[in-house]
């Protein structure tokens, strides 16, 4: 059985430093950290442009469980199972952009940069490559030395807009950012196992045709999947996601309620029509996403192999 669980051009002036992290942290130690980073997702992307929300995906999965430590990327053993086992992961993809960047940055700066700062890397440059903002990361972020399937609490397709608010309020961030996030939606696509029930007794706040499209789509097939924007864009990072669920046009639940709710109808109907005003607030949000929770100095670790911890960890780990 599938459980219910998803989860889901603006430039700040150098030097930039957010808490223990810099822009830049690499120029002394791996100067083509970020350009072999970027080279790694260009070329991915040229062959399949659905790596922007399966990055972004996988990044929002990292940094909201125990920060953005990489945790995410960690294989299961034998012994202990991995954040990889947890239901809401199970569709994560995108883990072979980060070990190709991981082994061609091991073979140029040997343990220097990690697998978290990777991953932020590579989804700054997935975004600005599917036509959204291009924003600065500041890196320096180390990786973390426990994935645990019990941790990864996440909201789910079908969470009311208050119960998101809260999950996200307990990470600090506000209401705006959370809508903000949740236009990440505007790429990529969802299971049908995820919104079945919306067609199964047709939601009245679903446009009909929609209903019949998704209907087809869906029929006999739970893993079928369908466009998280119903435009004619749904590769392109832009803010047709609010226009859609706008219109009634939202897949999942939860997005169509963000249309709905007073508690954030308002931002929707702003970031609808104020497609800049989008631009500028996904590159802040995807900034402090980017810097929750994250190990800095000799915290933790960087790792060889993002799959697994170092020997010397990985023993204290079993």
């Amino acid at each position: 059985m599938h459980m219910k669980m998803f989860f889901l051009l603006f430039f700040f002036a150098l030097p930039f430093v957010m808490a223990d992290l810099q822009v830049g942290f690499y120029k002394p130690t791996c100067p083509q950290a970020e350009s072999i980073v970027r080279q790694v997702v260009q070329n991915e992307f040229t062959g399949d442009r659905s790596i922007t929300a399966a990055l972004l995906r996988m990044h929002f999965h990292d940094c909201f469980v125990s920060g953005c430590d990489a945790s995410i990327l960690i294989d299961s053993t034998n012994k202990k199972p991995s954040e990889k086992e947890a239901g809401p992961n199970q569709t994560v993809r995108g883990y072979e952009v980060i070990d190709k960047a991981k082994k061609r940055l091991e073979d140029a700066c040997p343990s220097t940069v990690s697998c978290a700062d990777i991953i932020t890397l590579a989804v700054r440059d997935a975004v600005a490559l599917a036509g959204g903002p291009n924003y600065t990361v500041a890196t320096g972020r180390r990786d973390g030395l426990e994935s645990s399937p019990s941790k990864v609490i996440l909201p789910g397709p079908e969470i009311s807009v208050s119960g998101a608010l809260q999950m996200f309020s307990a990470k600090g961030m506000t209401g705006n950012e959370m809508v903000t996030l949740l236009g990440a939606h505007t790429v990529g696509v969802a299971h049908c196992f995820f919104f079945n029930d919306r067609l199964s007794s047709p939601d009245p706040t679903m446009d009909p045709a929609l209903v019949a499209k998704l209907k087809k789509t869906c029929a006999g097939n739970d893993e079928a999947t369908a466009f998280l924007d119903q435009s004619r864009t749904p590769f392109t990072i832009d803010n047709q996601y609010y226009k859609q669920i706008l219109l009634r046009r939202g897949i999942l639940q939860i997005d169509q309620e963000l249309a709905l709710d007073n508690s954030t109808s308002r931002i929707v109907s702003g970031f609808a029509s104020n497609g800049i005003g989008f631009r500028q607030s996904f590159a802040k949000a995807m900034i402090k996403l980017g810097n929750l929770q994250v190990l800095v100095g000799k915290a933790g670790e960087i790792r060889n192999n993002c799959r697994a911890f170092n020997l010397a960890n990985r023993k204290a780990a079993n």
